[in-house]
């Protein structure tokens, strides 16, 4: 199985960071993707990032890897997990009170794209971090996404807690925060192979 690890928006993406600028996403979602790169070859397992820029790469082109790298080792062989952090609307720069981590598909997510997102979830529950489910029932967040939509594997993107929250931020820039993401993405993402892939 083929870890591929997508760290979002780029440095010069407008937006994207705290209101007092301590947390930028760019910078942020890429040191996570490093660490779960980092733990998951250690624990054996075959992961990279398709992006390793520091300016923002347009979906299509971020796509264009995932599925280039699908082709080479078949979709089944290979899935997808992309990093960001949430901001709550209007995404206007100020400080807001929505908080929470969550995990989302596309509208056409396949059934593995599903599980992935379930055992992501449940690796955010077991770290004790607060999840924003949909429903009871479907905990993930069906949303338009082209990174999860236009490509081949399984996908999930993950909204590891809220940048315009000052709770949050505090945790995620803390060396406990910083652990704990890391570990809720790379637990999901090995119990999930333990489950339905192949290494």
């Amino acid at each position: 199985m083929i870890i591929l690890i997508d760290n979002g928006h780029g440095r010069n993406t407008s937006g994207k960071r705290s209101p007092d600028g301590r947390l930028l996403e760019y910078r942020y979602a890429r040191d996570i993707a490093q660490m779960m790169v980092d733990k998951l070859s250690q624990a054996g397992y075959k992961a990279m990032r398709i992006v390793t820029e520091e300016t923002d790469i347009p979906l299509r082109e971020r796509c264009r890897r995932v599925n280039a790298v699908c082709r080479e080792h078949g979709a089944s062989n290979v899935l997808l997990v992309s990093i960001h952090c949430n901001a709550a609307p209007p995404d206007d720069g100020k400080w807001h009170m929505a908080r929470g981590w969550s995990a989302h598909v596309s509208l056409n997510a396949s059934y593995k794209s599903k599980q992935l997102a379930r055992h992501i979830i449940a690796a955010a529950r077991e770290c004790d971090l607060k999840v924003r489910e949909y429903s009871v029932s479907k905990p993930y967040w069906q949303q338009n996404l082209a990174i999860c939509r236009d490509t081949d594997c399984p996908a999930v993107l993950t909204e590891n807690l809220f940048q315009d929250n000052r709770e949050d931020v505090d945790y995620l820039l803390s060396e406990q925060g910083r652990a704990t993401i890391t570990k809720v993405n790379v637990l999901g993402i090995i119990n999930y192979i333990k489950d339905f892939g192949r290494l």
